[in-house]
Order: C-alpha cells, then structure tokens, then sequence
C-alpha cells in the first residue's frame, strides 16, 4: 500500500481540529512523513442507537489518515460500553451485552459516510470484546498492576468526585484500564478521540511502553463541539444532533447554534477553507447566511446538495418568514411538551393545553398537539411572538 507524505496533507492531519498531540506535534509529522504505513484507531462505544454529531470530528480525522494511505481500524467497544466510561458525577448505568449489540447495529453504516470499508485500503471494524471477554482474573490483575492509584487520581473527573465525597467504584478505575488495553490488543501506532477522552488514550500509551518490547504511540485529542455554555453536544447533555435525525430536523438544529459557534462549527465538522470563513465573519455579512452555508454543507455531506437545499428552503419559509428572533431562549426538556413548556416558560399547564388544543403551537413550523414528542434541538413557536429552543 502506498502512503502519501504530501506536506499539506500532513499538515491538515496535525493542526485541524487538533486539541493536542502526545508527544508532541513534530513526533506525528515525522512519523506521517516516514511513509510507513501506520495503524490508527477510533474506538466508539455503543451506549445509545446511533452515532452523533460529536463523533463526526475524529471520524473526519481517520478519513484524512486513511486518505494518506494509513491502516485505519473503527473499534466498537463492545465490552467497555458494558461497564461504562466513568462520569463526573456518578457511575454510569451498566448496559447489557443485548443492549450493547443493539445500539451497535447502524455504526459501520453511519460510519461510512467519512470512512471506505471497501476497496483497496478499506477500513476494519473490530470489538474489543474479542479479547477483554477472554481475559480471566490472573489477566487483570496484571494489567491493574501496571497503573497506580496516584495515576488514576490524575483524571480530573476522579478528583472532582473525591473532592466531593461522591462514590468512586472500583470497576470505574478498570474502564482506562481496559481501553487502553485495546492499544495493547491490536498492537497500534495511534489513536484519535474526543478531548475528553484524553486520560484513557494516554493510559494505552502508557502500556504499550510497559511491553517487552515498549512502542511509542502518538494520541491525537480532537477539539469538541461544545455549546455557548462550554457544554459538550452529545448524549449527556441532551443537545445531540443525530445521524438518523431528517435533513430538515439536522438543519433546524444548526441553524440555532449561537453565532460564537459558527467557525468551530465550520473547523471540526467541514474541510472548507476557514481564511474565508474568518473573513465573512470580520466583514458586515449576517452570521446567519455564514450559518446557511454551514448548515448546507453538513447536511449535504449526511444527505446530499438537493435535500440540503429543501432543508434551506424550509428553514427560511417555515422560521424566517414566521420573524423568529436570533436571541430564543433555550429550555431543557422536562418530560412532555406540556410540563417542558410549563416549566420553561412559566405558563400554566392548563393554559399550555388550552394553546395546544388550539392550534397555537408549532414546532419546526407544525402544529401539534399535547402526544407530540419533543427531541433535543426542537424549536418551539407559542403563539405569535414566543419561541423556545429545546436543549
């Protein structure tokens, strides 16, 4: 197989979208530039039924390598996303391996939209629980010898909820443990992944220095798609664009972004040259029509130009027309349409049902009634001059 050095290449590879790179960033462009074929993986696990906006960012990244030429490998995490990845505030709920394989299912499909599994320099889908399942007590005991408490206790999340006299499980301390096994598993050259992951990257680069024969892995932490709130987008948070969501919902959901999102927007989930996007955005043109271009192309590349025009074309007849201001409020949703409004608004359910019953509220532009089921992204009209954006 042969690999490009192209500088340019190279360079997008270590700077776009780039958080940080362990080492350093002059190891990957050496290492890019050596024209050896490397291993680099993405591990995703499957805690929910599709993939979302947030993991278009290393997705892109992998497609760039691949392009390169590079050995790339799409890692389901079936066996981690069983235990679940540590959070700030609680253990996470522990999912069962039907649940695991169930979420799974759309995951190469969706992730083919960025990467080629076919063809001559295809790309791998692999489970970890093809190794982790088989490992037996001896295994992990050993693989738990090779980490320290101390080291854990550098994860800030740990440290926040020491801090706070939250409980910290045992098996929570095992999740960067296994994940970082997986380097280990599939002998890899690097790995690329959200931010927020960058403790578990770094422990897989830490056991493979720990081998018999130690290998310096170079982890590539992405920037993240995150809110005016500094708010990660994705599950969590409830503010996740997802793959399956229609072209015209994935186009709504853009088009309510804060202005202050529009280049990291354009950065993390395009290849379009951002000299001229900072140059639109210095100049007098309206945010909003940079956001368009945003907006279209994300959902060109999810769909393609036709739906992305029709998704335009709703926007500006259904929202636009209708004089939605650029400052709506944004609310949580709180069960159903009924007690989000009420509590979001400040409204009266009564009078929130008496407005649904009479056709005075639309979302996306319909109305609807008190059965319509609200998602993450919605945009809700109340009357004439009310709007609510649903987080």
């Amino acid at each position: 197989m042969t690999v490009s050095t192209d500088p340019h290449k190279i360079e997008t590879v270590v700077t776009r979208g780039v958080e940080r790179i362990f080492p350093n960033e002059d190891f990957l462009r050496s290492r890019l530039a050596s024209g050896e074929r490397l291993t680099i993986y993405l591990g995703i696990d499957p805690t929910g039924p599709s993939l979302h906006m947030g993991h278009v960012i290393p997705l892109i990244k992998l497609a760039q390598l691949q392009e390169l030429g590079h050995k790339i490998i799409l890692l389901i995490g079936d066996f981690t996303a069983r235990i679940g990845d540590p959070d700030k505030k609680e253990a996470r709920h522990q999912l069962t391996k039907k649940e695991v394989m169930d979420n799974a299912k759309l995951y190469k499909q969706q992730a083919s939209l960025f990467l080629n599994f076919s063809g001559k320099n295809k790309a791998e889908l692999k489970y970890n629980g093809k190794w982790l399942d088989r490992m037996n007590f001896a295994d992990v005991i050993n693989l738990a010898s090779q980490v320290t408490v101390q080291r854990m206790l550098d994860r800030d999340l740990f440290r926040r909820r020491l801090d706070a006299g939250t409980p910290i499980y045992i098996h929570e301390f095992m999740y960067p443990l296994m994940q970082g096994y997986d380097s280990v598993a599939m002998q890899v050259d690097g790995e690329v992944g959200g931010n927020d992951q960058t403790f578990n990257m770094l422990v897989g680069r830490d056991l493979l220095k720990n081998q018999n024969n130690p290998k310096e892995k170079f982890v590539i932490p992405m920037k993240l798609l995150v809110d005016t709130n500094g708010e990660k987008m994705g599950k969590t948070t409830g503010n996740m664009i997802s793959f399956l969501d229609s072209q015209v919902t994935m186009f709504n959901k853009i088009m309510t972004w804060s202005d202050d999102m529009i280049m990291l927007g354009f950065e993390l989930l395009t290849d379009i040259d951002l000299d001229g996007i900072q140059k639109r955005l210095d100049s007098d043109e309206n945010p909003r029509d940079i956001k368009f271009d945003l907006a279209h192309a994300i959902v060109t590349r999810f769909y393609n130009k036709v739906d992305a025009d029709f998704a335009k074309d709703i926007w500006i007849s259904v929202v636009q027309q209708d004089n939605q201001p650029s400052d709506v409020p944004v609310i949580e949703l709180k069960g159903d349409i009924i007690e989000t409004l009420a509590i979001g608004s400040g409204e009266s359910k009564s009078q929130i049902r008496r407005s649904l019953t009479e056709g005075a509220i639309k979302v996306h532009g319909e109305k609807v009634d008190e059965n319509h089921e609200l998602q993450s992204g919605d945009t809700i009209q109340v009357g004439k001059k009310r709007w609510f954006h649903i987080k």
